[in-house]
């Protein structure tokens, strides 16, 4: 893998190792961290130390009835659905496969989105986020958009150019309500991104708020 230069800020890791965030940021996260050793590193460093805060914390005494809670809230869920395997993914780098995160994932076929462009749904229970994977060939690109809530995406293969910096394999973005960009993809192959997206994405003129609704990202 090439060299990684954009990476999670040590608060987003924080988070991570103290269990704090969502489902789908979490995942990404977790796809970044499993392809980058600094940041392996550093989450390893923040749960021992978030470990360490838990131990010489008082312990807190449980309500009552906490555990007839926990075992009637099981009983409830849904039996989930059979796993599926990632559809139809395109070659990866040499010596790369797909993040051990996703496997075991229920994970959609590729859908076409327009010429060269597919995305997968990636399902996770319980969770607000719109988790995807996205499969553009060189030259295509993701129309210019602002997003409602937070972006969190990590490269898997190829490499893209929002207007801010270029993005390579296994580098990880958070984009917010202040990015307004147009991710281009560069040459040299395609290019395939996880990314959770948190409320929406609000897309520039007709084109990009069509292909939105297509994919279901707006």
């Amino acid at each position: 893998m090439t060299s990684i230069r954009h990476h999670p800020s040590d608060e987003l890791l924080l988070a991570h190792a103290g269990g704090w965030l969502p489902a789908g940021p979490a995942l990404v996260t977790t796809v970044h961290v499993e392809q980058c050793t600094r940041c392996a590193a550093r989450l390893a460093l923040l749960q021992e130390t978030a470990g360490q805060w838990l131990e010489d914390t008082p312990a807190s005494a449980l309500h009552p009835h906490a555990l007839e809670r926990v075992l009637a809230a099981l009983d409830v869920c849904d039996e989930p659905e059979p796993p599926a395997s990632l559809q139809g993914p395109p070659p990866l780098p040499a010596g790369m496969a797909w993040p051990r995160a996703l496997a075991g994932l229920q994970i959609t076929p590729w859908r076409w989105i327009g010429p060269g462009m597919r995305y997968s749904r990636v399902r996770l229970a319980g969770d607000d986020a719109f988790v995807f994977l996205l499969r553009l060939v060189a030259g295509k690109y993701l129309p210019r958009h602002v997003h409602t809530d937070r972006e969190f995406t990590q490269v898997l293969c190829g490499s893209f150019h929002d207007g801010r910096a270029q993005f390579g394999a296994g580098d990880f973005d958070v984009a917010d309500s202040t990015v307004h960009h147009l991710p281009v993809v560069q040459s040299g192959g395609e290019c395939v991104c996880l990314t959770a997206v948190q409320g929406s994405l609000a897309f520039d003129g007709l084109y990009g708020r069509l292909l939105g609704r297509l994919a279901g990202l707006s």
